[in-house]
């Protein structure tokens, strides 16, 4: 209702005056009408309101090319807002969020990465609805990043590569480890591979990765035998490139690559051995041996190269080595 008033005073004045004029008028409409909540008569608060707007909001981001796991994500988070920010959107306020963060934060001891991820998808939120033009303007605009200190994320070593391989009982998993180290695919886009989508004599593949977008990635020899191996001691008949032990041998899913690999890992005495690290550790060889940030960029299908410099972490070895040829 407040959003209306606003609205229909400019819509009246905009006649009357400059563009310096207008803005003048919607600073101080937005400033005198902040603490004020107006409801009409004949319409009371609904949750039916705000969840059309985010029902609208995730068909956005489904259309932008978000994940169905990022829009679920998105989905709770907003909704976890609404339930404790008992308000319509148009009356949600910088103060509104703040609150909620803080007691977010105090009650579930949530990291600063976590808090800065909810913040982030409230700006993406409240941005979208002051594009489209449900809100006049965006509360989460004053709210600031939420600053986290960079955490070195372990990578895996070459002695602990080895002993995964020398532990592997299943020449499917020693396949997948051997495809996930060359590649640095993720394990989204290694499940939904097929037997034709490789090219053994290249040595290359086509994944597709977020948003739909798709890359050509690279395979060593020593991948390349391993993956005939496997293929060949296969007799069903799926199309997929990997597949569940068990009959019918259906495709195997996001799910199973971690439980094999969780499993291998216990087995191996190796702590936290889930795809992503297999991805960071050959993000981080291959700084380390020297290949360009930015073809290590095409090759993970970052479309920021911020992003593959947090997954690349150069070793203190090789800092050392670069210290005494460069300086001395």
């Amino acid at each position: 209702m407040k959003t209306k008033i606003i609205a229909d005073i400019q819509s009246q004045m905009k006649d009357y005056l400059n563009q310096g004029q207008f803005l003048k008028l919607t600073r101080v409409l937005l400033n005198s009408f902040k603490d004020i909540s107006i409801f009409a008569h004949d319409c009371q608060f609904s949750e039916k309101d705000n969840k059309t707007l985010l029902k609208l909001f995730l068909s956005a981001k489904h259309v932008e090319g978000c994940s169905d796991k990022t829009i679920v994500y998105y989905k709770s988070t907003i909704e976890k807002m609404f339930s404790k920010i008992n308000k319509r959107v148009e009356n949600i306020t910088t103060d509104d969020l703040r609150q909620y963060l803080t007691i977010h934060k105090q009650e579930r001891n949530s990291s600063k990465i976590t808090m800065d991820n909810i913040r982030r998808i409230f700006s993406s939120f409240f941005s979208w609805l002051e594009d489209e033009d449900y809100i006049l303007k965006n509360p989460v605009r004053r709210i600031r990043k939420v600053k986290t200190g960079r955490v070195v994320k372990e990578v895996l070593s070459d002695e602990d590569l080895e002993i995964l391989r020398d532990n592997c009982n299943e020449i499917r998993d020693l396949a997948i480890i051997e495809l996930l180290i060359s590649t640095g695919i993720r394990v989204g886009e290694l499940v939904r591979l097929n037997i034709d989508d490789i090219d053994f004599y290249e040595r290359e593949c086509v994944v597709f990765g977020k948003g739909e977008s798709e890359r050509e990635v690279y395979f060593d020899a020593r991948t390349k035998i391993h993956l005939m191996q496997y293929l060949e001691s296969r007799n069903d008949d799926n199309a997929a490139l990997f597949v569940s032990l068990r009959n019918p041998h259906s495709r195997l899913t996001i799910n199973g690559v971690e439980k094999a690999l969780r499993k291998l890992g216990l087995k191996s005495g190796i702590e936290k051995v889930h795809p992503h690290k297999f991805r960071r550790t050959m993000a981080t060889l291959a700084i380390d041996k020297g290949m360009p940030i930015e073809q290590v960029q095409k090759l993970l299908g970052h479309i920021q190269i911020d992003t593959t410099m947090k997954y690349a972490m150069v070793t203190q070895n090789n800092v050392k080595f670069a210290h005494r040829k460069f300086i001395g």
